[in-house]
């Protein structure tokens, strides 16, 4: 079962995909997050393409493990989902996780420019290999 890992974000959302054994993520796209409607179109696209069987999305935590005003959008969101999917969605914690991307897309050498394009995508990779690696340890 493949999974697919939403970071959310108020202009973009990250995109990543484990391969079919759900061991290893890697980036795919972002989204655009408005308009919503069409968000959700291609959401539903990968969903069938990919087969996908489970939706991680990213929950910012604070650094003491409370919710701000984010992880409130993001419960908001992930809500509005559920109306609109079928399949299970699952938050995950994601601290420092578009950090962690940027750090990693400057020393792979990327430019800034290209870095804006990829840092969704690449957090919602590190988010979904996080999750990944939590069910292998288990």
């Amino acid at each position: 079962m493949r999974v697919l890992a939403i970071d959310h974000g108020t202009k973009r959302m990250g995109i990543a995909i484990s391969d079919e054994m759900g061991m290893i993520a890697q980036p795919l796209e972002f989204i655009p997050a408005e308009p919503f409607v069409q968000f959700l179109t291609r959401l539903k696209d990968l969903i069938q393409e990919k087969q996908v069987g489970l939706i991680v999305v990213g929950m910012p935590r604070n650094m003491d493990g409370s919710c701000g005003p984010a992880a409130l959008k993001v419960q908001a969101f992930v809500a509005a989902l559920k109306n609109a999917i079928v399949i299970p969605i699952k938050t995950w914690d994601e601290r420092l996780t578009s950090a962690q991307a940027n750090r990693f897309l400057i020393q792979a050498d990327v430019r800034r420019q290209e870095r804006k394009q990829k840092v969704d995508q690449a957090a919602a990779a590190i988010l979904l290999q996080s999750y990944l690696d939590s069910r292998t340890e288990s």
